[in-house]
């Protein structure tokens, strides 16, 4: 990194522990999505009167929703120690307890190609472990990449570890979310049609 990057790049201050959330747009996004691709399923379980009760469906289905805003609440804190993943303390107690390394314990992190033809990243930690994610020997932790100041965070790991990250970017851009959320409110608009029908017909 040159002189004048140095100059111009903000300074990094952890002495009181920074929050990245998960984004509002990805978290809407795809709570409406579980809801317009399951919504339907119980008026239509009781027009077809299929062998699934409609109202264990829709219990099924709340609870569903229910574990989806609660995977959507992972955070990641960064202070002068190091990085956790983690939940909120309300949830904390029944849901995983996510994973926490301190910036010493880092030794690379690399690249792993996802079925969709994506990017995600590993950290990999100096101790080893067959337990974990294998990759190379070494124990690996998942980098969370759909969090609101990714670029922030990114710059974090690089002034704490000396890892190179110019190359680590979001796995999906703010656009494709806007999308994705756009066909899922024309799937609403059709989910409607469909209550509407089966309930006129019930």
């Amino acid at each position: 990194m040159s002189q004048a990057s140095d100059l111009t790049a903000p300074k990094l201050d952890l002495n009181q522990p920074q929050v990245f959330r998960l984004s509002p747009l990805i978290r809407l996004t795809l709570l409406l999505l579980y809801i317009a691709l399951t919504l339907p399923l119980p008026f239509l379980a009781d027009v077809t009167e299929a062998s699934v009760s409609p109202r264990l469906l829709a219990i099924g289905l709340v609870v569903g929703l229910g574990l989806l805003y609660v995977a959507l609440t992972e955070r990641v804190t960064v202070d002068e120690q190091g990085i956790r993943v983690s939940y909120p303390g309300w949830i904390s107690w029944l849901w995983r307890r996510g994973w926490s390394l301190q910036w010493s314990e880092i030794q690379a992190l690399k690249p792993r190609s996802t079925g969709q033809g994506g990017i995600v990243y590993y950290f990999l930690s100096r101790s080893s472990d067959t337990e974990q994610f294998p990759y190379q020997g070494k124990r690996a932790y998942l980098l969370p990449m759909r969090i609101v100041g990714f670029a922030q965070l990114v710059r974090i790991v690089e002034a704490k570890t000396g890892i190179d990250t110019r190359d680590v970017k979001p796995l999906a851009q703010p656009w494709m979310y806007l999308i994705l959320l756009l066909l899922t409110l024309m799937l609403l608009a059709i989910d409607a049609w469909t209550i509407t029908t089966a309930l006129g017909q019930a």
